[in-house]
Parts: C-alpha cells; sequence; structure tokens
C-alpha cells in the first residue's frame, strides 16, 4: 500500500479508535527497545517472585513479550490504546482508606471486567483492519496474551514509566486500561512525544504500605498489595497483614497519592460504572457473603480473578484490621467451623488483633 495511502489509513484508525470509545490512540514500531532488558534485570532479580511462583509465567513467556512478531508472526506495527476507567460517580477512594469498616476494592475491577469490554471494542478494529484495508495479521489484545504493554505505550507516546511503574499520561493521569492492536500493515509511526516524567517526586514509593518498591521502577511484585490480595493463592505473609489494612482486593495507593492523577479523566464508558456497593462495602456485610452471593455480585468483574476463599482470606485480615467489635469477632468465630485451612488461619489472626487486652 503506497505511504500516502497508509497516512490516510492511520487517521481512519484513530477516527475508528475514537467512535469505539478509546480516549486516545497510537502506532508504533513492533519492538519493545529498552523495555526489554529492563525486563530481563527484572527477572533476573527474581523481583517476581521466581520461576515457580504465582508470576513464574512472566518468566516461561519471556521471549513472546520482548519480540511481538514471535507472538504474532507478520507483525511490524502495535497500534496502542488506552481507556480511562474511573466512573464519576465514585466517592474520593481516598477517604475509605481512612474508614477501615469499610472494603477497599482496586478501582478498575468496580464495574464490568475491562478484558471483555476493551477486547470486544479491539476485535471489531481489527476485524475493520482485514476486512477494510486489507490486513494480514491483526491481532487484539488486553493483558490476555504476554505483551509487554506499558513499554509498547511508553514508545507509541501515550505516556511514560512513572517511578511506580505504572504508565503515566500529563493529561489523564494513570487510571486508565491499555490494549493493543498486532498488524502486519507498515502504517506510519508516531514520532515520540516529550513527557515531563515524575521530577524529584517519590510520593508512590513513600505511601506504598507494604515498601513494595526497591527503587524508582523497580516493584517487589511479592511485596506488592495487589499481588498478594490477587495473584498469591495461599497464605498472605503475617508480616503485611497489618499494612494491608481494609484492601480486600488490589491496592491503588500508588495512584492515588500521584500528583499526576490530579487529572485523571472520568470514563465515558458505562460498563465502568461501580456495582453493587462495591465502591463502598461494608466488611460485615461481605463476611455475610456465602460462595454463590460472592458469585453472584460478582458476576462479569474482574475480581473473579480470585476465588471464594482468596475472598474470604482478604476479608478476614481487613476484619482483623477493623475498629474493635462485638460484632466483628462473633463473625468471625461463627465462621471458623466450616472454613478450609488456609481461610481459618487468617480467621485465628484477625481474632488475635480483634482481642482487647485486659487491663
Amino acid at each position: 500500500m503506497p505511504s500516502a495511502e497508509l497516512a490516510k489509513l492511520a487517521q481512519e484508525i484513530r477516527k475508528w479508535g475514537a467512535d469505539a470509545g478509546f480516549d486516545d490512540l497510537r502506532i508504533t514500531e513492533a519492538t519493545v527497545g529498552q523495555h526489554g532488558p529492563w525486563f530481563d534485570t527484572w527477572l533476573a532479580a527474581d523481583l517476581h517472585g521466581g520461576p515457580d511462583g504465582d508470576l513464574g509465567y512472566l518468566e516461561r513467556h519471556r521471549d513472546l513479550r520482548v519480540q511481538p512478531a514471535a507472538l504474532e508472526p507478520g507483525t511490524v506495527r502495535v497500534i496502542s490504546a488506552r481507556m480511562n476507567y474511573l466512573s464519576a460517580d465514585d466517592p474520593q477512594p481516598v477517604r475509605l482508606l481512612s474508614q477501615p469498616e469499610l472494603g477497599y476494592v482496586a478501582r478498575y475491577s468496580l464495574g464490568r471486567d475491562y478484558h471483555k469490554v476493551l477486547r470486544r471494542r479491539l476485535a471489531k478494529l481489527a476485524t475493520r483492519l482485514k476486512e477494510e484495508a486489507g490486513a494480514g495479521v491483526a491481532r487484539a489484545f488486553t493483558d490476555s496474551a504476554p505483551v509487554l504493554e506499558k513499554g509498547l505505550a511508553e514508545r507509541a507516546g501515550l505516556g511514560w514509566i512513572g517511578k511506580n511503574t505504572l504508565l503515566l499520561n500529563a493529561d489523564a493521569g494513570s487510571f486508565f486500561f491499555l490494549g493493543e492492536i498486532y498488524t502486519d500493515l507498515e502504517l506510519p509511526v508516531d514520532p515520540p512525544s516529550p513527557q515531563p516524567g515524575c521530577g524529584k517526586c517519590s510520593a508512590c514509593i513513600t505511601v506504598c504500605p507494604t515498601q513494595a518498591f526497591v527503587g524508582p521502577q523497580q516493584l517487589d511484585a511479592r511485596r506488592c498489595i495487589s499481588y498478594l490480595t490477587i495473584e498469591n493463592k495461599g497464605s498472605i505473609p503475617e508480616e503485611f497483614r497489618v499494612a494491608i489494612g481494609n484492601r480486600i482486593f488490589g491496592c491503588d495507593d500508588c495512584q492515588l497519592f500521584c500528583p499526576w492523577n490530579r487529572y485523571a479523566q472520568p470514563s465515558r464508558e458505562a460498563d465502568f460504572a461501580p456495582r453493587n456497593g462495591l465502591d463502598k462495602p461494608d466488611l460485615l456485610e461481605l463476611w455475610g457473603w456465602d460462595e454463590q452471593a460472592f458469585l453472584k455480585n460478582t458476576e462479569g468483574s474482574a475480581i473473579r480473578r480470585i476465588n471464594y476463599r482468596q475472598w474470604r482470606r482478604n476479608l478476614a485480615i481487613a476484619l482483623g484490621n477493623s475498629p474493635k467489635s462485638e460484632a466483628v469477632v462473633a463473625a468471625l468465630q461463627s465462621s471458623l467451623a466450616g472454613a478450609c485451612e488456609l481461610v481459618a488461619e487468617h480467621i485465628h489472626w484477625a481474632l488475635a488483633q480483634q482481642t482487647i487486652p485486659a487491663d
């Protein structure tokens, strides 16, 4: 296809992306550049927990991540898109962290599962590339395959990798999802755009409850609350339980206290609106959910990344950290008899936390 036609097609693709609800869409070469060596260094330091840990898949699929064409042969360009997810109706999330009787759920998971929302939109764009532009390769991804999406997004000009390892955008903060389309169309690449960076700010590093950042852009995933409450399938180490506070699914602290998120934009996507009161849930009410209620109230949500046992484990920790209460103690004690070993361990810890020492 002549270069003039490819340039015109690139403009059309941006329009298709906007019509599909994406807040920005850009094009880059199918290479991760310096992000490949950075990823290798991170893996070599075992900051993902090693090849046998819950994040071992990151190492096993290393080659596919750093070589887009190895994942999808024929790929020469990557279309990188972002979509905001904060709800305009969401209460100020920071306030929830100081209300220990309520649970904190990472804001990305309050509405419909982003995998479904973004991938459906991207798949339609990929189909248009094949049917209307003659692409031989056009494959959509949304955190669903070995893709170094933040690195590709940075190269495409969607932002920069902040000290919290997240992609930051000067006009939109970091509360957005990313998705990609790998294609064989030799579209013109968007030029690099100047990025302000983080400067001397280190708020994300100092505010992290479990001190998961071992340096700028260096996250020890094994200490991260998002890892501990989601990816981790087993017991949560006791050294982190008090610091977890009322966070029952994920953590947003390194975003909530980032100055750039003063510019975070509310989502235009209705599917990301909070469901079932999970934007400010009462911990005791959540503890009362049986497995059927859990499955019903999290249907179609990214919270389904964890199972009911992990959910109860996380809630037990939050209840242990909640204000001392006879109601909390009674609820925990009444659940011990039927609890599995994993949940029982965390209930016992929570009860110990709730015990009021005798004078």
